[in-house]
């Protein structure tokens, strides 16, 4: 059976649904409070899963595929850039691991957009088990 477009996004929804699950799974049964690193990455996969749905929903020709294969590698991108830096944050040796900073809800109501981003980027990307 060939793999059309349409069930390609199709697939790409349902998987990323699936990781929005376990994160959620993560946070809630498991007790691990994401950090904001953690909730920004949660906002590209959401976003990566809605132009997945939408692409499949719409089920576009060759030039509307084009067009949601650059948004979704547009999306990935930022996502994967995120992560990324998530992913050296864990990597410091112990004594150049910034330390915890407050949750992303209280930087963007305390802070301007730019400032509570440039806080999140070079602040812990330690989960913490929830009491």
């Amino acid at each position: 059976m060939a793999v059309t477009r349409k069930l390609a996004n199709g697939i790409g929804a349902i998987a990323f649904a699936a990781c929005m699950a376990y994160a959620l799974f993560a946070q809630y049964v498991l007790g691990l409070e994401p950090c904001p690193l953690c909730v920004l990455q949660r906002v590209a996969m959401i976003a990566l899963g809605l132009v997945f749905l939408g692409a499949f929903v719409h089920n576009p020709g060759r030039v509307g595929a084009r067009f949601y294969g650059v948004l979704l590698f547009l999306v990935a991108a930022v996502g994967g850039s995120i992560s990324a830096r998530h992913v050296w944050l864990q990597n410091l040796p112990e004594d150049k691991v910034p330390a915890c900073g407050p949750g992303l809800g209280y930087m963007l109501d305390a802070f301007p957009l730019g400032e509570a981003l440039t806080m999140v980027f070079s602040g812990s990307a330690i989960l913490t088990r929830v009491p």
